[in-house]
């Protein structure tokens, strides 16, 4: 591996770390939070809850899917 590829993973990384950051900032400003989107499956009981973010995660699982595919194609 070349120098030069770390260096641009390297500021990929810190970019898409920065992006994150972003979001993460300004989150509790957002009218839907990220983590409670609808199909989210969310069940609570007296002594018991449960929470899992499904469509959160297929969200995430396709804009990760995306940058990678954009990457891989340079």
């Amino acid at each position: 591996m070349e120098l030069k590829y770390f260096g641009k993973s390297l500021i990929a990384a810190g970019a898409v770390l920065v992006v994150f950051g972003i979001v993460f900032w300004l989150a509790p400003r957002m009218p839907v939070w990220f983590g409670r989107l609808p199909g989210d499956i969310s069940v609570q009981k007296k002594n018991f809850s449960f929470y899992f973010p499904l469509a959160t995660c297929l969200l995430v699982s396709f804009i990760l899917s995306l940058i990678m595919w954009l990457v891989g194609k340079r």
